[in-house]
């Protein structure tokens, strides 16, 4: 039998490991970042150049590397940071593994320039492919710069995979705020395309998460501290009331590096239990200072997963901590043991009698014996002449101001697609919503009960609006309509926001146009200068949906139709708000001539249909 097994050659099991360590550039970006900080420097500054697809630069001023680390630092597993399999138990630095250069090396044009203190003159090195092209002196700095140019120049199919410009920038900012949020004392900037974004001078920890988040996250914060013989806590948490419905200001680091940690973030959320409505997260930037041996940062290739030897004892002090720096902010409930708990009841008077309880029994009561019809001044279950007349009354004034039928569209409403479940199947085509004489009513300021030839419909009237707004702004996504009319501002809204949001959202501004949403940029954020003539809600609202939908694709949707779906959930009617008859009609009207109105544009039912055969067994 013929030997199958053969060993990989280097360039291949080095392109296998970038699949794991180099996902996209903002893993470069991380990777490079993190070997200036080890290195030493105190000034990082980090060049991209079309979200980093045709470059990624990274300058420091750290202690650089002669010619033989040099040409070393290439080669897989090769690294400075640990000599055994001991040290592993005592890693504080960044990289350890030996592998990130390695892998950038493998998938990408690399440029390496680096010159120790102890030598004259630096040395310049050029990789490609995994391959050594150049080796020349050069005159530099003592320090370390790498230029990484063309990512995945070989690796096709996964720089296919990559998204468009403004989310892989997105993953970008992150990368570079998680490393300098957690090295406060080093100067960090970050440059793209020419246009600097960030330029954060060394500071305290506090000056830092502003200089990340902008000078308005000042009065968001609260600080947090705490410690113990085996873990100490350190940071800041957000106030309730600035809380946002995207995840993406959570930060929690252990001995300086960025982990994430369900069981932790599972205990920060419980420290605000009480305090935050379902779907909202604070923002939190907290440091957990440990001892090395109590956790295991080698669980995972990009090191952002950690395992500790005590989570019980970590999450019974994070969790009081919490608790504590919120209620000393007066932003919780707390007790206040030293007011005066007595009742404050004033004393009868000397001359007043107090009078025996009396029970009083109505003895001519017979359960058995049938009760006459109350009168219209009564109360009951059947009422009298007088609420029925003023009940017709009431329907007339509200149907028939003019005691005539209501002008409604005579064409024939559109019937529901396939596509609209099990409801849309219950609306056969003799059920069609009553032409002529419909009674139109609303319950609880939230559903609008309408009739039909079969029976009657309960519409949800805010998700039977989302349906009609979000097909109208998709119709206009697409083109097939004229953009949506543009209500100006008389005072255009600045809302703040931070670069990395700010950067995000005018990358979009092109098409949320076509919505009817002109944005422009200001130095705190944006600038809403015009909203949807439909939107009844706040500017800030429209900016905040924008911003949940992140991701470019998401199970075969664009993010242009998930943000359509995000914008007409916050421009919808809101739930407890009355509507006249003829907004109740219309709502009706065009929720019918929707391709799918049984189900709102997140997939939940909008209508619920009662046949007369189901209404009559309640009777019986």
């Amino acid at each position: 039998m013929p030997e199958v097994i053969r060993q990989l050659p280097d360039n291949v099991a080095n392109q296998i490991a970038a699949g794991e360590v180099i996902q996209r550039p903002a893993s470069a970006v991380k990777e490079l970042m993190e070997n200036a900080v080890d290195a030493g420097a105190t000034r990082i500054d980090v060049r991209v150049v079309d979200a980093g697809r045709t470059l990624i630069h990274v300058l420091d001023n750290g202690a650089g590397m002669v010619e033989a680390d040099a040409k070393r630092c290439f080669d897989r597993h090769a690294t400075s940071k640990i000599t055994s399999a001991d040290d592993l138990f005592t890693i504080v630095s960044k990289g350890f593994r030996g592998e990130a250069l390695a892998s950038i090396a493998s998938i990408a044009h690399v440029e390496l320039k680096t010159r120790h203190a102890s030598d004259e003159c630096g040395v310049q090195l050029n990789m490609e492919g995994g391959e050594r092209t150049g080796n020349v002196p050069v005159a530099m700095e003592v320090g370390t710069q790498i230029a990484v140019r063309h990512l995945f120049f070989n690796v096709p199919a996964r720089r296919n995979f990559l998204k468009s410009d403004a989310v892989e920038m997105r993953h970008v900012i992150d990368e570079f705020q998680r490393v300098a949020l957690a090295h406060e004392g080093i100067h960090f900037t970050l440059t793209h395309n020419d246009g600097e974004l960030f330029n954060l001078r060394p500071a305290t920890v506090r000056k830092r998460v502003i200089g990340v988040f902008g000078s308005k996250y000042d009065e968001r914060l609260v600080p947090v501290e705490e410690s113990t013989d085996v873990v100490g806590v350190k940071g800041f948490v957000g106030k309730p009331a600035f809380a946002r419905r995207t995840r993406g200001e959570q930060f929690l680091f252990v001995n300086q590096r960025f982990v994430k940690h369900g069981l932790i973030h599972r205990t920060i959320m419980q420290a605000y239990e009480g305090l935050l409505p379902h779907g909202q997260y604070p923002l939190y930037v907290l440091f957990l200072t440990i001892d090395p041996a109590r956790l295991d940062v080698n669980i995972h290739p990009t090191k952002t997963e950690i395992k500790f030897d005590e989570d019980q004892h970590i999450q019974s002090l994070l969790l009081p901590s919490i608790r504590r720096g919120l209620g000393k902010h007066a932003v919780a409930p707390s007790l206040d043991f030293d007011q005066e708990t007595s009742l404050n009841i004033a004393p009868l008077p000397k001359d007043h009698v107090v009078a025996e309880p009396v029970v009083q029994v109505n003895t001519d009561y017979n359960p058995f014996k049938p009760q006459s019809a109350p009168s219209s001044s009564g109360g009951g279950l059947r009422p009298g002449r007088g609420q029925m007349d003023a009940w017709k009354t009431l329907y007339e004034t509200a149907w028939r101001p003019d005691g005539e039928n209501p002008s409604l569209a005579q064409e024939e409403v559109a019937r529901p697609s396939s596509a609209s479940g099990e409801v849309g199947a219950q609306l056969s085509a003799g059920d069609e919503v009553m032409a002529e004489q419909r009674p139109l009513f609303q319950l609880q300021n939230r559903y609008i009960v309408t009739a039909t030839k079969s029976g009657l419909l309960l519409i949800d009237q805010h998700r039977a609006h989302q349906r009609i707004l979000y097909e109208d702004l998709v119709r206009q996504l697409e083109g097939d309509v004229n953009p949506s009319a543009t209500q100006q501002l008389l005072f255009p809204a600045v809302i703040d926001l931070n670069a990395a949001d700010q950067l995000f959202v005018l990358q979009s501004k092109d098409w949320l146009a076509k919505f009817g949403l002109r944005i422009d940029s200001h130095d705190d954020g944006v600038e809403v200068q015009g909203m949807p003539m439909e939107a009844d809600t706040s500017p800030e609202s429209l900016i905040q949906a924008i911003l949940e939908e992140r991701e470019e694709e998401v199970a075969g949707v664009s993010r242009e139709e998930r943000v359509a779906a995000q914008l007409a959930s916050t421009m919808a009617v809101r739930v407890g708000k009355s509507l006249k008859p003829q907004e109740m009609a219309d709502l009706v009207d065009r929720l019918f001539g929707c391709s799918t109105p049984a189900l709102d544009p997140f997939g939940r039912t909008v209508i619920v249909n009662f046949e007369s055969n189901v209404l009559e067994q309640r009777f019986r």
